[in-house]
């Protein structure tokens, strides 16, 4: 390589992106599809190498021609594969042993008012809304964290 070449190589390293486009442009006829600096660098110095020292023989053309003919050629990367997986059904609260079998109703009085929780088989029912465990019932009937079980006087020793 001459020192003409060399010098016009290293001046690439000091362009922007938009620059190096621009003179890809110039050398090659059309725009460039990438924006890769790295990349733009390198085409764009193979082409003055390639115009200023010659490009490749007639017989290496007719050869790659030849071998782009034989190859499969893809053109885009391949899809990643993707594993579909059954859609599972989401765990059910598994019912606390320690709570009544379902049905039963759980009566307590509680500042001058009876509350009443029903026991359903996935979880628990007070005035129309359904909770998972008697901690959240009490925690709406009191507006404070208590133990469920401690507050309807279920706990055994």
């Amino acid at each position: 390589m001459t020192l003409d070449i060399e010098q016009e190589i290293a001046a690439l390293q000091r362009l922007m992106t938009g620059e190096l486009r621009e003179r890809y442009a110039e050398l090659f006829g059309e725009q460039p599809r990438s924006r890769n600096r790295a990349h733009l660098i390198r085409k764009i110095a193979w082409r003055i190498q390639a115009n200023a020292e010659g490009d490749l023989s007639e017989r290496a053309r007719r050869r790659a021609a030849e071998l782009a003919i034989d190859a499969d050629v893809r053109t885009t990367a391949p899809r990643e594969k993707v594993v579909r997986l059954p859609i599972a059904t989401p765990p059910t609260t598994p019912v606390d042993p320690r709570l009544p079998k379902a049905g039963t109703s759980l009566i307590r009085k509680y500042k001058g008012r009876t509350i009443e929780v029903r026991v359903l088989a996935d979880g628990l029912e007070f005035d129309g809304e359904r909770y998972k465990s008697l901690s959240a019932v009490a925690k709406a009937i009191t507006g404070s964290h208590c133990n469920g079980f401690r507050f309807f006087n279920l706990e055994t020793e």
